[in-house]
């Protein structure tokens, strides 16, 4: 199976990579660790390249944190830091690797916070080619 874990340094994140380790068998499973930088909110100082690159780096930190984990468990592992729009890379990332299963988290928002931020896990259920688990933390 092709699987693509989405994650973004949070609690759930983590949740979702013990997940696809509990869960998958590491001989029938190849994934893909997918962070997704979001540089959308215009960064109001002089060092903005500073900040991209310090985002570059520290998703690409995340994503090595991942891979480790999951090598250690016995996966095949690829991984991926891609900049914009995290609903948008995820669904692009997930065609374009023919990805079987989509894992991420869900920061479970609520009310005006999920109108404000969006709901990423819920833009990539509804809009995945394959299908998608969200894990949630309680």
């Amino acid at each position: 199976m092709r699987l693509l874990l989405a994650i973004d340094g949070s609690k759930e994140s983590e949740a979702a990579t013990h997940s696809v380790i509990a869960q998958c068998k590491p001989q029938e499973t190849q994934v893909k660790v997918l962070n997704v930088v979001d540089l959308a909110i215009p960064i109001p100082t002089s060092d903005a390249a500073g900040f991209r690159e310090e985002s570059l780096r520290h998703g690409q930190e995340l994503v090595h944190h991942a891979e480790e984990e999951l090598k250690r468990a016995g996966y095949a592992v690829q991984t991926a830091v891609e900049e914009g729009d995290p609903k948008s890379k995820i669904l692009d990332q997930a065609a374009r690797w023919n990805a079987e299963l989509i894992v991420m988290g869900s920061h479970g928002r609520k009310g005006l916070d999920r109108f404000l931020m969006g709901s990423v896990a819920e833009g990539v259920a509804r809009n995945a080619p394959c299908s998608v688990e969200i894990v949630r933390v309680h």
